[in-house]
Parts: structure tokens; C-alpha cells; sequence
């Protein structure tokens, strides 16, 4: 089953767009609870033990997890990654490897067998800026998930992708700038919103939408429905919900009227939430993101109309 098939089912099943994103970080008091570093020691195991007990306890309530690769790679983790994936699996979740990969055809070619074949991910988060000749490897396997980087929930995103671009064909390319006048003018992120577009058409789909998605910060609520307008076979995957200060409101748009086409990720809004609920000790940190899972579902489900 393909990736948007198998997300929409689990979706529908579960009534949940959330994702839970399993980012460890264990530098801090109110992180990876203290107990289970002095009981385990090794980052592997440590965050192992971590991430299995958050899929045990709210598997029934979510339809993916996106663990972030950067925080595996600083602990030299990559072991209890490959084995967080496997245990998400057996628990009939999919697993979004967010890993923002970008780079030339042949070197995208090495990176898409990783994620894919090494790592077992159902999808992952790419970079586009390179172009077609760095997404056509992970393309070419046509049953995963891609979610391209759109507009970012980062503050500091508008530095480049809210800037004005205008495509001029009959420019030589030794010229590096140039005058515009009278032509129309586009924020980079639409562009790249219209080439997402364009590139799904080498995808099949399944209820309106294929496997090519788009990554859109619900720290941006009117570039979202912008965004939306423009990408209309693609899901949208909506990062900077709890945490970064978006709230259900912020997301309305990513959603159709049958409440689909987006996922709405809380990283450590969920999965450190017994450190914000006063009722928790340390090691009830599983039972804690469930309760702050099932608010998610509740707010968002309300918003979007998915009863």
C-alpha cells in the first residue's frame, strides 16, 4: 500500500491528524527523564526505551510519528532509530524520517537508498531548493512519502523564501541582475509551492492526493491557505503547532472540508509534556503525552471538522 493510502486509512481509523515527533534531547532537566539515563547509560538504549514507551502508550491515537534524524546522529544514535522505526511498525504507525535532505542527483540517489532502504522510513522531509535533479531519486520510489520544505515555521524562513522572484527566460545567464518592470512577481515560496504541484503529476492518487506533500509552518496561517490553493494533490505537513505557539486556529486551512490533506506534528509539546503538567513524575512522561495527545486531537478535530 502506498504512503498516502496507508495515512488517509490510518487517519479515517484513528480520527487523528497528529503526528508525534520523537526528537530526544537528554542535555536538560525536563527532557528525557533522569531515572532512565542513570538506569541505561547508552544513548542508544536510553532513547530506545524512551521512544518505545511513547509508541506503546499512544499508538492507538496517532497515525505517524516524524523522529528528527539530527538529534540520533548527536547522541550517536542511529541504532535505536533504525529500532524506534521498526517498533513503530510493528505498532502499525508510519514513521516520517525527518532528515531534509538536499543535494545533487547522484548524492540524492545514496541519501534516498538510506532513508528508504536502510532506515525503512514510509517518507521523509526534503530540501527542493537544488531542483528536480535532487528530488527525482526519492521520486523514483513511487510507494514513499515526500514532504518538500515550503515555508518553514523558523522565524528567520522569510530571509529567503519571502523574497520576490520573477521568472525571465530571455535574460542571458551572465546577467546578474536586472530591472523588472511590468512582470509578475512571485514570494519564492509560491514558486516552489507551484513546482510541488507540477512534480505530482508523477504520482498517481489516492482520494485527490498523491505522495508528494509539502512541509508549511503553522506559524504561518495565511501562507497556509495560500499554499493550499496552490498545492491541491499534495498533504501538508504542519510543524510549529504547541511549542512554537500555533494553535488549532492556525491550521484550519491546511484541510479540506471532509477534514484531510495535512498532519499537524508537536514534537516536544507532547513527548516532554510531563515537565508543563504539574500531576506528573518523571516516569508517568508516556501517560503525559497521551493526555496532551488526546487535547490535540479534541482542539484540531473541532477546528478542521473532522467529528
Amino acid at each position: 500500500m502506498d504512503f498516502i493510502e496507508s495515512l488517509i486509512q490510518q487517519i479515517k481509523e484513528k480520527r487523528s491528524v497528529v503526528s508525534m515527533g520523537l526528537d530526544p534531547r537528554m542535555d536538560k532537566e525536563g527532557e528525557i527523564p533522569q531515572y532512565l539515563i542513570k538506569e541505561f547509560q547508552n544513548p542508544n538504549t536510553v532513547i530506545l526505551e524512551f521512544n518505545k514507551s511513547l509508541i506503546e502508550t499512544n499508538a492507538e491515537l496517532i497515525p505517524v510519528i516524524k523522529p528528527q534524524i539530527a538529534f540520533y546522529e548527536k547522541y550517536e544514535a542511529l541504532d535505536a532509530l533504525k529500532e524506534t522505526i521498526k517498533f513503530a511498525h510493528k505498532h502499525d504507525l508510519l514513521v516520517i524520517l525527518d532528515a531534509k535532505r538536499n543535494d545533487i542527483g547522484s548524492t540524492s540517489e545514496a541519501y534516498a537508498y538510506s532513508i528508504f532502504e536502510n532506515y525503512k522510513a514510509d517518507a521523509c522531509t526534503l530540501n527542493a531548493y537544488l531542483g528536480i535533479d535532487g528530488v527525482k531519486p526519492f521520486i523514483d520510489y513511487k510507494d514513499k512519502g515526500l514532504f518538500i520544505l515550503v515555508k518553514t515555521s523558523n522565524p528567520s524562513s522569510s530571509d529567503f523564501q519571502n523574497i520576490f522572484s520573477v521568472n525571465l527566460k530571455d535574460v542571458p545567464d551572465e546577467v546578474f541582475e536586472y530591472r523588472v518592470q511590468d512582470h509578475e512577481l512571485k514570494r519564492n515560496y509560491l514558486v516552489m509551492a507551484e513546482l510541488v504541484q507540477k512534480w505530482s503529476n508523477f504520482y498517481a492518487k489516492v482520494a485527490n492526493f498523491t505522495n508528494l506533500g509539502v512541509v508549511v509552518g503553522a506559524t504561518y496561517p495565511k501562507e497556509l491557505k495560500r499554499i493550499r490553493e496552490i498545492v491541491k494533490n499534495s498533504f501538508i505537513l504542519i510543524p510549529g503547532y504547541g511549542f512554537q505557539g500555533a494553535q488549532a486556529k492556525d491550521i484550519k486551512y491546511g484541510f479540506n472540508k471532509n477534514g484531510l490533506g495535512a498532519i499537524v506534528n508537536s514534537s516536544r509539546g507532547i513527548i516532554y509534556a510531563y515537565n508543563k503538567r504539574n500531576k506528573y513524575a518523571p516516569h508517568e512522561f508516556s501517560i503525559a503525552a497521551n493526555d496532551e495527545i488526546l487535547e490535540m486531537n479534541d482542539r484540531i478535530n473541532k477546528a478542521i471538522g473532522f467529528l
